[in-house]
């Protein structure tokens, strides 16, 4: 399990648009919110320079973090929302959710693919994989909560796909689509056949031009 990262905060009593554009401009600081886990919600601003390391880790966006906002408050929560400039992609708000140890959760967590190299429908097929989904949303209570979905591509072949179904999921979890019937279940990653050498090509084949009749020899046959 990777270690819990620390999000450390500062309270903020100065609020409203106006309030965050001067943070971000003058004190290089992220406004943000802490909410949820019926408790009040506490506006903070944290350190962009922090939050920047932080933001190198996968774990960040899918994992329970540790958010402490001065000395007087400090809880495990999730990112529930990161918002970002349009045109510098620099973060410029961030929501953070408590959690509840008691009560499911839903999370968007990566999924890891392993043994492409390795996969059938690659090395004797000469296929080639494509991968429809890079996360997937899952539900569980927060002691169930895995850092990635791993998939084993090595005994996909050509022309089969995996789907949402059809992923191994530790003990407690679930996936959040599947509840919502089978029509959900979307393909995650498939090994697509090679192009070229299949009946399709048959269409691109040159046809063979009908050879020419002598219009004279049609009319004397037709005597």
């Amino acid at each position: 399990m990777a270690d819990t990262i620390v999000v450390n905060a500062e309270p903020r009593s100065d609020v409203g648009k106006g309030a965050s554009r001067r943070l971000r401009r003058l004190a290089d600081r992220v406004p943000g919110i802490l909410y949820g886990g019926g408790q009040d919600a506490v506006p903070f601003t944290a350190s962009y320079r922090d939050l920047s390391k932080a933001l190198q880790e996968e774990t960040f966006f899918s994992q329970i973090l540790q958010v402490n906002v001065g000395d007087d408050v400090s809880a495990r929560a999730i990112l529930r929302d990161l918002q970002r400039h349009p045109a510098t992609d620099k973060v410029t708000h961030l929501d953070f959710m408590r959690i509840r140890e008691d009560v499911a959760m839903s999370v968007s967590v990566p999924i890891h693919f392993v043994n492409e190299e390795q996969c059938v429908g690659v090395k004797l097929g000469g296929g080639s994989i494509a991968h429809n989904l890079i996360e997937v949303e899952i539900t569980c209570l927060p002691k169930d909560l895995p850092e990635f979905i791993e998939v084993d591509l090595e005994e996909l072949d050509v022309g089969f796909a995996i789907h949402l179904s059809g992923l191994a999921l530790p003990a407690g979890v679930s996936i959040a689509a599947l509840a919502q019937g089978a029509d959900h279940d979307i393909t995650v990653v498939a090994c697509n056949a090679p192009r070229g050498g299949g009946e399709d090509d048959l269409d691109d084949a040159p046809v063979e031009a009908a050879p020419e009749v002598d219009e004279r020899e049609s009319d004397d046959a037709e005597e």
